[in-house]
């Protein structure tokens, strides 16, 4: 990792919970989309809504092992 990245992680790491949140939001949609695809307003509040209900733990989250194996396991 170059200085530059190591300083900013730094600084990021020091950032209040939720700005942290965000900037790993935009890392991450930087990553998995092609430089000229967006997130449209609405898959962004979707997003963000998921997000909100797994940290207030209303979400209704599966295994993913479980959830591969039963998937694997039906086309079989």
């Amino acid at each position: 990792m170059t200085a530059k990245a190591s300083q900013i992680v730094a600084e990021a790491l020091e950032l209040p919970p939720t700005a942290r949140a965000f900037v790993a939001e935009k890392l991450i949609e930087s990553l998995d989309a092609a430089s000229t695809a967006r997130l449209t307003p609405k898959w962004k509040a979707e997003i963000r809504k998921r997000c909100r209900e797994v940290d207030q733990g209303i979400a209704d989250l599966r295994d993913a092992e479980a959830v591969f194996k039963k998937a694997f396991a039906s086309l079989a």
